[in-house]
């Protein structure tokens, strides 16, 4: 009895071992704001969305990360690899976490990205 309550047990154990998989869940676009749309709420947004574009585009966090170097406004990136992700801090303290964006186009594409912000 104990000998089988074990073996149950263990079945238990590696049954419920989590798929560390992240990537299609991460990377699912779907409900999400358009990229295009959510480049318009700002310029540290549109950089963002940039970025993304870049990650998506290349599939590799390094080149990624040099993409957004080249951005004026990039203070801090930090590329997390295991989780398909950025996570950049900008100037004006704004900090985003930034999945590949694959639609397509370059980060280039982006409206608002390369002008600076309209001052008020």
């Amino acid at each position: 009895m104990i000998r089988r309550l074990g073996l149950c047990l263990a079945a238990v154990a590696l049954v419920s071992c989590r798929d560390y998989h992240f990537k299609p869940a991460i990377s699912d676009q779907d409900g999400l704001v358009p990229p295009d749309q959510f480049a318009r709420y700002g310029h540290d947004q549109a950089e963002a969305i940039a970025i993304g574009r870049e990650f998506g585009r290349t599939g590799r966090a390094d080149s990624a990360v040099a993409y957004a170097k080249s951005l004026g406004d990039v203070e801090d990136i930090v590329a997390d690899t295991q989780g398909f992700r950025l996570t950049v801090r900008f100037k004006s303290g704004w900090r985003a976490g930034i999945a590949p964006i694959k639609d397509g186009k370059r980060g280039s594409d982006t409206p608002g990205v390369g002008r600076m912000p309209a001052k008020s």
